[in-house]
């Protein structure tokens, strides 16, 4: 419902940053659906001006309460020679062919030690990210036993209590639970939704306080592939 009624006005992007890889994920820097206006910032000059794309029916209703001109061959050949732009300069790369075998085929791989020796677990990379949807749940009731709620927050994969069962947590160590969050994010994300969870905006890499880069990661692991072939992870 809330999605159903949200308005949505998305931006193309005109300048990547040194962390983003979207191109890689196919994500951006262009906007493809889902929107109800869609703008391209168009600077020439003295000249600052938005090509508007309308993506839906409240799009073009909302449209035609704003001042604005019909689009020429110009403008559209500046919008697209602005997004050409953006995705040449992308500040990193990450290579997506049978990255979900590769991930799945590799929980005992030796980087995960390497990068656990670096991640503080603090959840930085959880908390900035745009897909992670972790939460827990708590319990609340007032001093006189009148009335009692249920809240449902935030939470990181990274924390002790987050896998927490009777008897312990299930993914104790650093290594099992940075390896849960990016094969995840980039293999069992696919399982369950038929896409990757990573959309390449590289604000994991951006707010590491030690900078744990995830492509860097995956880059890895990949040139020592040790899986056998069709061989797959679906654990902890």
């Amino acid at each position: 419902m809330r999605r159903r009624n949200a308005f949505i006005v998305a931006v193309n992007c005109a300048q990547a940053g040194g962390t983003c890889f979207c191109v890689s994920m196919q994500t951006g820097p262009k906007v493809e659906s889902g929107f109800d206006l869609a703008l391209t910032e168009l600077l020439s000059g003295n000249v600052h001006e938005f090509l508007v794309e309308v993506g839906s029916a409240a799009g073009a209703e909302i449209l035609r309460q704003i001042p604005c001109r019909p689009a020429t061959d110009m403008h559209r050949t500046a919008a697209d020679r602005v997004v050409a732009q953006t995705a040449k300069q992308m500040g990193r790369k990450l290579e997506t062919d049978g990255i979900k075998q590769l991930l799945q085929g590799n929980p005992n791989h030796p980087r995960w030690d390497d990068v656990a020796e670096r991640c503080l677990t603090c959840g930085n990379c959880t908390m900035v990210c745009p897909t992670c949807f972790c939460t827990t749940v708590e319990d609340h009731s007032d001093l006189a036993g009148q009335s009692a709620e249920r809240v449902r927050k935030w939470d990181s994969c990274f924390t002790m209590d987050f896998s927490y069962i009777h008897g312990g947590s299930v993914r104790k160590t650093t290594r099992s639970r940075y390896r849960q969050w990016m094969t995840h994010k980039l293999a069992s994300w696919i399982d369950q939704f038929g896409t990757s969870g990573c959309v390449g905006c590289g604000r994991c890499i951006t707010w590491c306080p030690v900078g744990i880069d995830i492509t860097e990661e995956v880059a890895a692991i990949r040139a020592t592939d040790a899986a056998p072939k069709g061989d797959e992870y679906g654990g902890a």
